[in-house]
């Protein structure tokens, strides 16, 4: 892991996974609190169909993702808010509709396969300082919106219809949380890509669910699973030559299956 960190590529892949990690690992706690984990499915491959637009546009693609995101992720709330469609039956359609717009849109492009896989599966090892500084500042604004609105998104997460009872502007806190997800989703395409980073959006959240005595407990060692996940992924990429994104990911199964291994071992004592 040295030798790693002497190269520059590496000192940033580290920074920006540990960035991606935070971010992801705190909406994880409400992802996981809410039953958000199809969603996170839903508007990360949804994201492609921005990327595409980027690429076809000219524009940054993940700029376009971001907006993109944020799109996808209202109309899925607005359709289930609304009680037309569930919300599992509204990402049924727009998942497989956006990811679909993006491959077609891609499929014009010189680099199509190129650019396809590495949005679609990321490449840490790639980032730039560009990216670093988008995905640091994305993040920034969720963790400050977090912290700002921590009480008020967890009473929402754990029990809606009383929140909106007391007062609280339940459906506008729903999108507020939706839109967090959409900005930490789009900070995490070039670091383990777009099929990967629904999975780092739930892992660290139910893993951490296992062992966690209180709600606080649960939203830290979430957080320290996901960094461990990006400092272990990163150690066994470099030493076994594995895909970055997916080392990540594998690590982070690894500790949840570890934890859920360890509650039974307890609950059998």
């Amino acid at each position: 892991m040295i030798e790693f960190l002497s190269y520059e590529f590496g000192r940033r892949a580290l920074m920006a996974g540990l960035v991606v990690g935070l971010g992801c690992a705190v909406l994880a706690f409400f992802v996981v609190l809410r039953r958000m984990a199809f969603i996170g499915v839903g508007v990360s491959h949804a994201a492609l169909g921005g990327v595409a637009l980027g690429v076809l546009l000219g524009i940054d693609p993940v700029l376009s993702a971001l907006v993109f995101s944020v799109g996808v992720a209202w109309l899925i709330g607005a359709i289930g808010g609304r009680g037309q469609l569930s919300e599992e039956t509204a990402i049924g359609i727009f998942f497989p509709t956006a990811m679909a717009l993006g491959v077609a849109l891609m499929a014009g492009t010189p680099d199509y396969r190129q650019s396809l896989l590495s949005y679609l599966f990321g490449n840490i090892l790639l980032v730039q300082r560009a990216d670093l500084v988008l995905a640091a500042l994305l993040v920034g604004v969720t963790l400050i919106v977090v912290w700002g609105l921590f009480k008020e998104l967890l009473f929402v997460s754990v029990d809606e219809e009383t929140a909106r009872a007391s007062g609280l502007p339940a459906t506008a806190l729903r999108y507020l949380l939706l839109t967090l997800l959409a900005l930490t989703i789009v900070s995490a395409i070039k670091v383990v890509g777009i099929v990967l980073v629904s999975a780092f959006l739930v892992i660290p959240g139910a893993t951490a669910q296992l062992v966690a005595p209180s709600m606080r407990a649960m939203l830290g060692l979430s957080i320290a699973s996901a960094l461990v996940s990006v400092l272990g992924g990163l150690w066994m990429a470099w030493i076994l030559d594995l895909p970055s994104g997916a080392a990540i990911v594998l690590t982070g199964a690894a500790l949840f299956f570890a934890a859920l291994a360890g509650r039974r071992l307890v609950a059998r004592a």
